[in-house]
This record gives structure tokens, C-alpha cells and sequence, in this order.
């Protein structure tokens, strides 16, 4: 057994993860990018499973749903008028949920969403999306800065595999290294299965 300590627990402000029925969901780029390509994510699918087990749930409970859209460039990746920039069928907003676009990997660079979490009126965030290392990693830093709690939803997310000078980083050790992270001192994780 470990002596290690994360952040949170040195400093006493760990926090145990949120409840949809009194949070706020955010699902950054659920993007068809991610499906296939250059950019395709190890375990998308199951990832966006899951994802879509939240949304269910977050429904049912009258959870506040944002969504993040990834503005790319024409013709490029996450092209704005291409189906690769458009948000999986599945997981498209209904309702009064909220549609929130960037240009940015932090969803709060150049946008509204502190605004809108603050009239949502929710101090907990639910995050989850793709990919870990990138929006997930960037927008949930965000979070700490602006004063909310946030969980991490683990095996809601997902990443690819880098090019490093010492070789590819496999897309597993990507994600347990940025989860690993986030936890110290950015967010509780969770998984799926205890929030639904």
C-alpha cells in the first residue's frame, strides 16, 4: 500500500464526487472526429456509452445538461460545416439543454460558460468527454480557477495514442497519467456506474 497522498488530501479539501440530482453535466466534444480518422479515441465507444448512461440519468433527475461543440477550421479537423465537427447523433442536446461552441481545448477561454454555470446556479460540475489530455485536461484546471467542485467522470472519457520522442505513449497510459493528475488536485474522480 501506497503512503502517497494527492493534493486534495495533504491540504483537507477533498471532496466526495457530486450527485446529478444537484450538479450540473458537462459533455465536452462528443464529436464524430473521434469516431474514426487520425483522431480516432481508444474506447470511444464505450466511453460515449457511458456518457450517455449520464445523460439518461441527468435527464431523469432534471440535471442541468451542457454541451460543448469544438469549433475547427474549414476543411480541417472538427470542421464547423462538416459531419466530423458535429456532435454525435446520440448524445445531441434536447430540450433546454444548453449548446455551448469554442475554438479553444478550455471551454471557458472565449465563451459564455462561467455566465451560464453561474445563472444554472450549481457550485458541483460533472465533467466528461474528450479528449483526457487535451479539453478534458484544460477545462477542468478551468474549474478550480473559477471556484467550482468538480468530478471527473474516468470512464467517461477517452484518448489516442501520442507521438513523443521516445516512442508512441499509448493511449491507456495517456489517460491513467492525466486521470492521475486531475485527481491530485483538479477533481474527484468517479465512475459512471456510481453516479447512475
Amino acid at each position: 500500500m501506497s503512503d502517497l497522498k494527492t493534493m486534495f488530501q495533504l491540504s483537507g479539501r477533498v471532496h466526495a464526487p457530486a450527485h446529478l440530482s444537484n450538479a450540473t453535466l458537462i459533455i465536452i466534444d462528443a464529436q464524430k472526429e473521434y469516431l474514426r480518422g487520425p483522431l480516432a479515441l481508444t474506447g470511444v465507444r464505450e466511453a460515449m456509452a457511458n456518457i450517455g448512461r449520464l445523460v439518461e440519468k441527468a435527464r431523469a433527475v432534471k440535471c442541468p445538461i451542457v454541451h460543448i461543440r469544438h469549433l475547427g477550421t474549414v476543411g480541417g479537423p472538427f470542421d464547423p460545416h462538416g459531419e466530423r465537427g458535429e456532435l454525435v447523433p446520440e448524445l445531441l442536446p434536447q430540450g433546454d439543454e444548453h449548446l455551448i461552441e469554442k475554438r479553444l481545448p478550455n471551454a471557458f477561454n472565449g465563451t459564455g460558460l462561467h455566465e451560464l454555470l453561474q445563472d444554472l446556479g450549481h457550485l458541483d460540475l460533472i465533467v466528461c468527454g474528450f479528449m483526457s489530455h487535451s479539453s478534458i485536461s484544460t477545462t477542468v484546471r478551468a474549474t478550480k480557477d473559477y471556484g467550482y467542485r468538480c468530478t471527473l467522470v474516468d470512464d467517461a472519457c477517452a484518448t489516442r495514442d501520442l507521438p513523443s520522442p521516445h516512442g508512441v505513449v499509448s493511449a491507456e497510459v495517456v489517460h491513467r497519467t492525466e486521470m492521475a493528475i486531475m485527481a491530485d488536485n483538479f477533481a474527484t474522480l468517479a465512475l459512471t456506474k456510481d453516479l447512475v
